[in-house]
């Protein structure tokens, strides 16, 4: 792995756990699926008129537009509209945690699933990762923790992980700022009719809503999206998870210094059995 495809992997990280907090700011003041359709048409129209500038066309392989679509919905509709969701009553840094299990999902996907065989330090990640959850959930619940908005964390985070095992045939193939864009697109079609059906368009405009809707769109929402498929594409999807490690301690830094969210110890402590979890789990896939 070179220092380019590293420095990739931290942007990403960096990135994508930021999301939750800024997300966090936005569903205080604005209907989250609405702001989230939004968004994602606002990043998607963005990805595609670049990508269009650029000579990238829209005349994908079967391969990369059912990678498209199944990412579009599962990741960008799903998971991240359920997630926005339940922060309404949950913390940032709880959604953050829940999320950066996704590879131990994909591992455990893998194993049950399809057959894949998976090494002693593949089976001790999985194993200290569920440890991890089971000592932050244990203390989430007992603190009076929203278990709806828990819940719908669970459920996005299995839409995400079906999204991660679609990612390598999207991002196969060329055009990955054109699929970057499309793929949001999806995902704001598939939001918009939920929102005008279940939500009142109440929105209390203020700065930090402002702020925080601009970061989300071009940032996580459209840097970070980029950047990953890039780095798939650069080092593969096996190295590429390994820097997933690092968003719960992000997840959680991020949530904490901007928004003040509690961290008790054993917070801290299922945080760091997780991320070892994670990295055993992505290190034992490597040749």
């Amino acid at each position: 792995m070179d220092i380019k495809a590293i420095i990739m992997g931290l942007t990403f990280a960096l990135m994508w756990s930021s999301a939750f907090t800024s997300a966090r700011v936005i569903v205080e003041y604005a209907p989250p699926l609405t702001a989230l359709a939004l968004r994602f048409l606002i990043s998607g129209l963005i990805g595609v008129g670049i990508a269009s500038a650029l000579g990238q066309s829209m005349r994908l392989t079967q391969r990369q537009w059912t990678g498209v679509l199944v990412f579009g919905i599962c990741q960008n509709a799903l998971y991240l509209g359920l997630n926005f969701v339940a922060m309404q009553t949950i913390a940032a840094s709880l959604a953050a945690i829940i999320a950066s299990t996704m590879p131990l999902l994909v591992a455990l996907a893998g194993w049950l699933v399809f057959g894949t065989k998976v090494k002693p330090l593949g089976l001790a990640g999985l194993v200290a990762g569920l440890v991890g959850v089971t000592l932050i959930m244990g203390a989430r619940v007992q603190g009076g923790v929203d278990l709806f908005g828990l819940g719908l964390c669970v459920l996005g985070v299995i839409s995400l992980t079906v999204a991660t095992m679609a990612v390598l045939g999207a991002s196969s193939g060329g055009n990955v700022l054109m699929i970057v864009g499309l793929q949001m697109l999806v995902g704001s079609v598939a939001l918009w009719g939920p929102a005008l059906i279940l939500e009142d368009m109440i929105v209390t405009w203020n700065w930090q809503l402002i702020v925080a809707f601009i970061y989300t769109t071009l940032v996580p929402g459209l840097g970070a999206t980029l950047i990953w498929f890039l780095l798939v594409g650069r080092i593969g999807a096996v190295r590429a998870s390994t820097f997933h490690f690092l968003n719960p301690f992000f997840g959680v830094f991020i949530a904490a210094l901007l928004l003040s969210e509690r961290v008790g110890v054993l917070d801290i402590v299922g945080v760091v059995i997780i991320a070892a979890g994670i990295l055993a789990v992505q290190l034992s896939k490597q040749s």
